[in-house]
Order: C-alpha cells, then sequence, then structure tokens
C-alpha cells in the first residue's frame, strides 16, 4: 500500500527535516520521499496540518503476561494499548510463567510479533527462570531476537553473578536492563518510608534501597565496562548517581516513569491501590527535581512500567494489592501533562530517538528504511475511559481525567493506524 501523509510536522532531533512541514511518502511500508508539495497517486492519503510526525515511540519495559498470565495481558491487547499510545516498538518483560529465559520463548514472541502491526520485541532474562541464582543461555536468546536483557521485576541482587551477566552481554554488544531496589531493605514495605508512611502507619521501603542498588551497579559497570540502562529510578540521589557516572564516560542511560512524574506518596493517603508501585511513589521533592531533570535533558527516556493486574489483585486491601498501574496508552499524554513545558523535540527525544540509538533500532526517516511514524497532537487532549481502554486490565490512576496531548496514530509495518 502507498500512503500519503500530507502537510506533516516533522520533529526528529537526528535529520535534516526536523521542525519542518512536508510530505511524507511511503510505497511498500518503506520511506520513499520526504518533499513539499508530493503530487503522486497513492492508496491513501491524510493531511496532518498541525500534528507533528516522529520516529516511531520506543517502550523499554512493558509487561505483556504471555505465556502464562493472560487473565491480565495478552501479546495482542498490549499491542492495541501500545498502538493507542503511539508506540511501534515495545519491549516485553520475561517474568511469564514459564518466564523468558530461552530461545524457544524468545522465538514465540517473535512469531506472534511477525503477525501483529507493531514490533514486540522480546527481554529475555538474564538468569535461569529469573531466580537470581544462574546466567541464562544470553547468547542463544540474542540471536533468535531478544533486543536486551533483564530479571525485569527482580533484579539480580548478587553482585558477582551481575557482574558476570554484565560480562556475557558484552561479547556481542548487548545490553541489560535493570529496575533497582535492594530487596533486603525494605523488603516487606507497602510505599515510600517517610512523614506520609508513618502517619498512615504503612512500612516504607527507604530511597537508600534504590540508592544503594544503583551505586553498586555502577561499580559494577566500571568495572566490566559494558552497557546498563537503570529504568524506574524514583529518586534524585539515585538520577544523580547515574548522571554522574555518564559524565565519567560510562556506558550508562536511564529511564523514569510517567506516574513517578505526575504523582507523590502523598496521593497514597485514600490507600488507593492504583498508587501502589515498586519502586513506590516518592516526596514531592523527588517528583518535581526529576521533572527538572527531563527540562534539563538529563533524563534519556520515559519507559512506562506497563504492568496490569487483574480487578481481583487490586479490588482489595492495600496492604494486599500487587503493584502496577496500566499505561501504554496514557504516557505521553501524562508526561505532557505534568511537564507542560516540555517542548516537542523533547518529546521526541524521550519516547523515541534516545532509547532507538541505545538498542540500536532503525531511525524514522532514513530514505529507503521501513518506516516507523508517530503522529501526535500536543495541543488535543487525551481522556482514558473504561469504554475506551485498549488493555485487558483496568488499574490505572488516569481514568476520566483530562490529560494534555493526544496521539493521533502510527505508522508501522506499511499500516496506517488512526485512533
Amino acid at each position: 500500500m502507498d500512503i500519503l501523509l500530507r502537510n506533516a510536522t516533522i520533529v526528529d532531533p537526528l535529520s535534516s527535516y526536523n521542525n519542518g512541514q512536508y510530505d511524507i511518502l511511503v510505497k511498500n511500508g518503506k520511506l520513499a520521499l520526504v518533499k513539499k508539495d508530493i503530487h503522486e497517486e497513492v492508496d491513501k492519503e491524510i493531511d496532518l496540518r498541525g500534528k507533528v510526525v516522529s520516529p516511531g515511540f520506543v517502550d523499554v519495559f512493558a509487561h505483556f503476561n504471555d505465556p502464562g498470565l493472560e487473565q491480565k495481558e495478552t501479546v495482542e491487547s498490549g499491542t492495541a494499548a501500545a498502538i493507542a499510545g503511539g508506540y511501534t516498538n515495545v519491549f516485553a518483560l520475561p517474568n511469564t510463567k514459564p518466564s523468558i529465559d530461552s530461545k524457544s520463548f524468545v522465538e514465540y514472541i517473535v512469531q506472534k510479533s511477525d503477525k501483529l502491526p507493531i514490533h514486540v520485541r522480546p527481554l529475555g532474562a538474564a538468569t535461569k527462570n529469573i531466580e537470581g541464582k544462574e546466567i541464562s543461555e544470553m547468547f542463544d536468546m540474542f540471536q533468535s531476537g531478544a533486543v536486551a536483557f533483564t530479571d525485569g521485576l527482580y533484579p539480580v541482587q548478587s553482585a558477582g553473578l551481575f557482574v558476570k551477566i554484565l560480562q556475557y552481554v558484552k561479547s556481542f554488544n548487548g545490553v541489560l536492563i535493570e529496575q533497582p531496589f535492594e530487596n533486603t531493605i525494605g523488603s516487606h514495605g507497602l510505599m515510600n518510608e517517610g512523614i506520609v508512611s508513618t502517619q498512615l502507619g504503612l512500612p516504607g521501603i527507604p530511597a537508600i534501597s534504590e540508592e544503594i542498588f544503583i551505586q553498586r551497579e555502577i561499580e559494577l559497570l566500571r568495572y566490566a565496562e559494558s552497557k546498563l540502562h537503570i529504568t524506574g529510578v524514583s529518586t534524585i540521589k539515585g538520577a544523580e548517581l547515574i548522571l554522574k557516572a555518564k559524565a565519567e564516560g560510562l556506558n550508562i542511560t536511564f529511564s523514569v516513569t510517567p506516574h513517578h512524574l505526575t504523582f507523590c506518596d502523598e496521593d497514597v493517603v485514600t490507600y488507593d491501590t492504583n498508587f501502589k508501585f515498586n519502586p513506590p511513589l516518592r516526596t514531592s521533592a523527588d517528583r518535581d527535581a526529576l521533572r527538572q531533570l527531563v527540562l534539563d535533558d538529563k533524563v534519556d527516556a520515559i519507559a512506562s512500567h506497563h504492568f496490569p493486574q487483574h480487578w481481583d489483585d487490586k479490588i482489595i486491601e492495600f496492604e494486599y494489592a500487587k503493584n502496577g498501574t496500566i499505561s501504554l496508552q496514557t504516557a505521553y499524554a501524562a508526561v505532557q501533562t505534568a511537564i507542560p513545558q516540555l517542548k516537542t523535540e523533547q518529546v521526541v527525544k524521550l519516547f523515541s530517538t534516545n532509547m532507538r540509538n541505545v538498542f540500536g533500532l532503525n531511525n524514522g526517516f532514513e530514505m529507503g528504511s521501513m518506516a516507523e511514524l508517530t503522529i501526535f497532537d500536543p495541543n488535543a487532549t487525551t481522556v482514558l475511559t473504561k469504554e475506551n481502554n485498549k488493555s485487558k486490565s483496568a488499574n490505572s490512576p488516569f481514568f476520566d481525567q483530562e490529560l494534555k496531548g493526544a496521539i493521533v496514530g502510527i505508522l508501522s509495518k506499511g499500516k496506517l493506524i488512526l485512533n
């Protein structure tokens, strides 16, 4: 199918077309021509005046629960939520049943992805059965299509094992992704440890559990000289440790979540389980400081941390509720709302080009390459409702809230999909 996007404002910091208004011609899924006033007969044409077109959004940390936990989400339903959120690439966590810790399970996700409109890229488990005891066959998984490696929700706690994993992936230029928390500190905590947790009488998870873990990872990275991405950073001290390591020249990047930029521990006072996350919501000072780092171009990416939970894991007492929120569908609008001063070019770096560079994905405006584009409108609004929610689960604090910015659609694998 030949598709013509007219009058699009292209935003791609890596492209010569950046911040210009052009027509975009896509032939058989490939980017064929970008210029003003294209005259060509096509199968589909759409006028995007006032809309932004960027390289397709990338999410590096989403849980699709497939195989084994399909009552929460499937690859197909997660993909539908991702498309509505403007994503053309999503990295799927290995915390499934059984876990994605072998070549065969990586191929299972790859084969499913081949039939879908976007790329769902499996993250291979760093250790066998995600037990943190023995290194998995990462090279085999890499050759079969694993985009990076992580134990996902259960980061590797053994320093000795983790440094071996860093050295292993270095042999094939792989990347490790870690969510930072030391599980022997605050392991029974339910929210951030601080004044609010004391007032509510809830056991806390101290910030030091994250910061000690980050410092350890940096020291091991320095020793192994490998590549590391830390996701879900929730404290300003943790972020500053990473920024210092980057300044030293270490190959490290990090991402923050939309919910840690929007909410803080004070929002937990209602005991609403939709505010229960790991890492937990930190103080308003941490939230505001992270927002400023985003504005200062110090944060590498926004990671959705899309963790669907079945209703019976959320509609219970706060103590027993499971962590997580669905967020692929609202990630962009939530961040644009939390930080309204954010420039469009910054949005594109955070949601697309920075992670494309880190993980070796193609850039959106290379002639002859497969077109992967996200279309969005910073001036429109988004409202997530029970009716338009694409996920199988409904655990989100954003329902029925008007958010600034809206995803118009995506162009991926030769298909134009509009919301």
